[in-house]
């Protein structure tokens, strides 16, 4: 199979939460097939997520409870009364906010209409999802329901015998919780057939799925209860030092995420079993995957568990090409990009660079003034993805106009003094360099300010909120962006 990041691509950034929806969030019905259609027509051949998994109450999908399971919150409910397994009138008001636990009500209903209803085909195909899934969603089945039935504390806090997963208690949990676990099971059968039926659309338009792979996962998940030796806690299952990154571009203070470390020696013993099982899940819904934090694989910031700030740490060494080689020889040819933001060292850009793995070049990074920035468009390589902005930054929009005079002045000098104004000037400029990906945020298309930007990182209120209106791609857009994408050969 060749590389499809060997060539001139361009693509568009937009969750599948962000997608328009009667509902509290975008999901896989007709307004996902209509995006892909929007990116055909336009030419566009890439559409980039962030990760697809269940997240915390914050809604972060950089922080969920399963580095394999999906987010309930993206099925469509459309889809499973079209299959008959849900009757219209079982839809209750609670459930029409579409979150994700009102979708999971609803599956459950649908859940009985399927153990009646479906056809041998289907009841098939839902036992050989449980068992080619079996390495993950049987802990994760069996997480989520103690988690409801303990009104949804942090596993650290349930009985010691069901903390530490004495067989006895694990046991009778399962038979007490079977219903609710046999649910949970065909939830998440419902939400990657979804995904599925849409990869293999979007393929048909000759439009690819990348995904992003958070690099670390959070402690209240199914993984840290699950495969305790993986990560680096006492004896009594709590973290002493958690992940994060120092004072950098988008923090002062640093960035105290707060998941535990790995445990590298016992992966490489395992030949790093957890993390390819990982990547496995994720290849198989999407074309090509971003290593988010990618510099962690070379060493990563440990923080004592006990500091407020990221700022007292200190960089511990992780073992990344032994990592990337295991994927390598078990994946074959998946398609992998790095997230390389941050503070980067040589040892970091030799082993993404060992790997051929593209970096990012992100043009709000780009005019500090020096000629020797790496994220200029005369620096850039072709084994790169560009990016005016990414779901962290501001939009493009509301960062040039946050700008002073002088520093606007300077950005238009660079760029010719184009008559085109932002943040259009910038999508230009992305599509022209000779990175072979370009990826444009869905608001940059949109000609959107600050107040529809995704995310500030070390804020924790108000963000992974944003959803996008039709109304707002006007055909004169759509137009403007179809151009682009030919002039520059994408």
């Amino acid at each position: 199979m060749k590389n499809p990041l060997n060539y001139r691509r361009a693509g568009i950034l937009l969750h599948i939460s962000s997608l328009p929806s009667d509902g509290g969030s975008g999901d896989l019905g007709q307004e996902a097939y209509n995006f892909v259609d929007f990116l055909h027509n336009s030419g566009i051949t890439v559409w980039q997520t962030l990760p697809l998994g269940m997240p915390h109450s914050g809604g972060s999908p950089y922080q969920c409870l399963s580095a394999h399971a999906g987010n309930p919150a993206f099925i469509n409910m459309r889809w499973l009364t079209e299959k008959g397994w849900l009757q219209k009138s079982e839809e209750c008001d609670d459930c029409y906010a579409g979150d994700a636990f009102g979708k999971s009500c609803l599956t459950a209903k649908a859940f009985l209409g399927f153990q009646s209803l479906a056809t041998k085909e289907d009841k098939e195909n839902f036992e050989s999802f449980c068992k080619q899934s079996k390495s993950w969603l049987d802990d994760f089945a069996l997480f989520f329901a103690l988690r409801q039935e303990f009104s949804c504390q942090c596993w650290n806090q349930w009985p010691k015998a069901l903390k530490n997963r004495q067989s006895a208690a694990m046991k009778k949990a399962r038979e007490r919780l079977s219903s609710l676990i046999n649910s949970v099971k065909f939830e998440q059968f419902v939400f990657f057939s979804q995904w599925n039926e849409l990869k293999a659309y979007a393929k048909d338009k000759n439009v690819l799925l990348f995904g992003d792979i958070p690099i670390f996962v959070s402690y209240d998940s199914s993984d840290v209860w699950a495969n305790r030796k993986v990560f680096k806690l006492d004896k009594e299952g709590e973290m002493s030092v958690v992940a994060g990154v120092p004072p950098d571009y988008f923090s002062e203070t640093g960035q105290l995420w707060g998941n535990p470390h790995y445990d590298w020696e016992y992966l490489k013993k395992t030949g790093f079993k957890w993390w390819v099982e990982r990547i496995k899940t994720q290849d198989e819904l999407f074309d090509v995957l971003r290593i988010d934090h990618f510099r962690g694989l070379e060493s990563a910031w440990e923080i004592s568990a006990e500091e407020d700030t990221a700022i007292n740490g200190q960089w511990v060494l992780a073992p990344g090409k032994e990592l990337l080689q295991a994927i390598e020889q078990e994946c074959g040819s998946i398609s992998l990009v790095a997230e390389d933001l941050g503070v980067i060292t040589a040892e970091v850009d030799a082993l993404r660079n060992s790997f051929n793995l593209p970096g990012m070049k992100i043009l709000q990074f780009a005019f500090d003034g020096s000629s020797d920035n790496f994220y200029l468009p005369h620096n850039h390589e072709k084994n790169s993805v560009v990016y005016t902005g990414t779901h962290d930054n501001d939009t493009t929009l509301g960062w040039f106009n946050s700008l002073n005079e002088h520093d606007k002045y300077h950005i238009y000098e660079y760029l010719g003094f184009s008559k085109t104004s932002m943040p259009y000037t910038m999508i230009g400029t992305a599509l022209a360099s000779v990175a072979n990906l370009a990826i444009i945020p869905m608001q940059d298309i949109l000609e959107l300010g600050s107040e529809h930007r995704m995310n500030i990182p070390g804020t924790c209120e108000g963000n992974w909120k944003w959803r996008f209106d039709w109304n707002q791609l006007t055909e004169e857009r759509v137009g403007r962006l179809a151009h682009l994408v030919r002039m520059f050969g994408r």
